[in-house]
């Protein structure tokens, strides 16, 4: 990249995401490149968060963009940019996941990824056979989710292991304990949030490191989707 069209990005930098629709309308490669750049990790997390993969999330992502600059008259900037993107990339992503499986819809996707009803920490099993390294990190990780388990008031953890370890539905948990489904929706909603808050403190901010979306892969991401829009011009 030259040193003219560096500077030319370091001043696109500094505007705002209207201003570089505005000029993005106008196929400005400039503000094309500012504007993928400036969304490119929020919109793969949010595409790998439904496909659980890399290579179809980076997909998704780039299907996403080319769709949402050959269609820019319809961003009103009623929402912001990076909503109106993201919810291309998650609208991509379902479309996907529909095509593979075509009865899947929002809410199986949720229960299979581990929201709505279903589990949210899935413990480790031994199912197969695993080598020592590997052995070693399950072991790890099994010792930090049983020490949040432990670390929660006895109220919100028998819910939580009734429900989310052992798999009861809300109404069997309510009978087991002797509580309303209404209280046991409460209190397993308390018990998630106590767990990610103590998961989210052991792990020290690592969690804002996954799934790294920069370098070359955002730089090659710019360069597919303004390919991809010259051939549609």
């Amino acid at each position: 990249m030259s040193a003219s069209a560096k500077r030319q990005i370091d001043d696109m930098d500094g505007l705002d995401d209207v201003t570089l629709v505005e000029l993005a309308r106008d196929r400005n490669e400039m503000a094309i490149r500012t504007i993928v750049r400036r969304h490119n990790q929020r919109l793969f997390r949010a595409a790998r968060s439904i496909l659980r993969n890399d290579g179809d999330a980076e997909d998704v992502v780039q299907a996403s963009y080319v769709k949402a600059f050959t269609h820019l008259e319809s961003f009103r900037g009623e929402a912001q940019l990076s909503t109106w993107l993201t919810r291309i990339a998650l609208n991509e992503a379902l479309g996907r996941v529909r095509r593979q499986r075509p009865t899947t819809g929002i809410e199986q996707i949720d229960i299979e990824s581990g929201r709505g009803g279903a589990q949210v920490i899935a413990f480790p099993t031994m199912q197969t056979p695993l080598d020592p390294e590997t052995e070693m990190s399950r072991m790890e990780v099994r010792q930090l989710l049983e020490q949040a388990v432990d670390e929660l008031p006895a109220l919100f953890r028998a819910v939580f292991v009734l429900r989310d370890i052992e798999g009861l539905s809300i109404e069997e948990t309510a009978v087991q304990l002797a509580l309303k489904p209404e209280t046991v929706k409460t209190r397993l909603h308390r018990a998630r949030r106590l767990l990610r808050t103590a998961i989210e403190a052991q792990m020290s901010g690592a969690f804002a490191s996954l799934f790294p979306f920069d370098g070359a892969r955002c730089v090659g991401m710019v360069d597919r989707v303004l390919a991809r829009l010259q051939i549609m011009e």
